[in-house]
C-alpha cells in the first residue's frame, strides 16, 4: 500500500517543550529541529515567491516584448534548487512523503518495529553521507561563477549540505524517540516506532 506519511507524532505541541521523563538532550534537539523547521519552512516559502515572480517575469518578457533577461533563468533554477532541498526536509518532518507500507503491513509487529528502525538508521546515515558530499561540493565550486550573472556556483550549492543537514536531524529525532530516548510517542503509521 502506498500512504503519505503521517506527521512524527512524538513531537511536542507547540508552546509545550517540558516532558515529563524526556531525556535534556531530546528537548534541546526538539528545540533545535522545531527552528529548523522555521527556518525551512520560510525558505521554502522565499524560494517559492522569488520562482513565482521570476518565472512569469521571463516568459512575459520573451513572448510579449520579444526580451529576455540573462539572469532569470539562473535565479529561477537556483531558487528551485533551494526550495527542493528545504522543501523536502519540511515534507519529511509534517509527514508528506509517499512510502510504500505493503511489506511493513504483512509482517509480525516486531519485524515491522525492526524494518522501521532499519529504514531509520539508513536513512539517518544517507543523509549524513549526503550532507558531508554536499559539503565538499559546495567548497569544490567555490571558484566557479555562474555564467549569466556571475554568482559564486557555492550559493546554489549550498542547498545540498543546508537541506540534507536539516534532514538529518529531523531523523535523527525520530530515530531517537523510536529507540526509546525521548517522551514516549503515539506510533503514527509509517514512522519509525
Amino acid at each position: 500500500m502506498i500512504t503519505g506519511r503521517e506527521p512524527f507524532s512524538g513531537l511536542p505541541q507547540k508552546g509545550s517543550l517540558s516532558f515529563s521523563g524526556g531525556s535534556g538532550v531530546m528537548r534541546v534537539l526538539q528545540r533545535f529541529n522545531e527552528f529548523l523547521m522555521k527556518v525551512g519552512t520560510w525558505g521554502t516559502i522565499l524560494f517559492m515567491a522569488v520562482i513565482a515572480i521570476v518565472v512569469p517575469y521571463e516568459v512575459i518578457g520573451r513572448y510579449v516584448f520579444q526580451s529576455m533577461t540573462i539572469w532569470s533563468g539562473e535565479v529561477s533554477m537556483y531558487s528551485l534548487a533551494w526550495a527542493s532541498m528545504l522543501g523536502g526536509a519540511v515534507g519529511l518532518k509534517k509527514g508528506y512523503m509517499v512510502s510504500m507500507t505493503s511489506v511493513v503491513d504483512m509482517v509480525p509487529p516486531g519485524m515491522a518495529r525492526a524494518l522501521k528502525l532499519i529504514s531509520c538508521i539508513f536513512s539517518v546515515f544517507f543523509f549524513a553521507v549526503m550532507f558531508f558530499y554536499g559539503f565538499y561540493q559546495t567548497l569544490y565550486n567555490a571558484k566557479q561563477t555562474s555564467p549569466a550573472i556571475g554568482l559564486v556556483m557555492s550559493v546554489p550549492y549550498a542547498a545540498l549540505p543546508s537541506g540534507f543537514f536539516i534532514l538529518f536531524f529531523f531523523m535523527l529525532e525520530e530515530l531517537l524517540l523510536s529507540l526509546g530516548l525521548g517522551p514516549k510517542p503515539v506510533a503514527a503509521k509509517g514512522e519509525c516506532q
